[in-house]
């Protein structure tokens, strides 16, 4: 978690906001109305598309998701 608030410092203040908003969503598992798109050939990865903003996760049966990264869209986001 320290990584996340390490990461979440180069987001403005307005983005921080509602990446928290989309984080507590995913964590509580209600996806409705979120851009939300499993991403092919990975198993059980997700992606929270907002703006530029994209928010990977890993969404296993039983568990709380966990949040892998949080960044603005380029060519190497999706590059795990």
């Amino acid at each position: 978690m320290k990584n996340l608030e390490r990461g979440l410092k180069k987001f403005s203040p307005k983005e921080r906001i509602e990446i928290e908003r989309l984080v507590e969503k995913i964590i509580s598992r209600d996806l409705t109305g979120l851009n939300c798109k499993k991403l092919k050939g990975l198993k059980n990865l997700f992606r929270v598309r907002k703006g530029r903003i994209r928010i990977i996760f890993e969404l296993v049966d039983n568990q709380e998701p966990t949040i892998m990264a949080i960044e603005r869209r380029r060519e190497d986001t999706y590059k795990i």
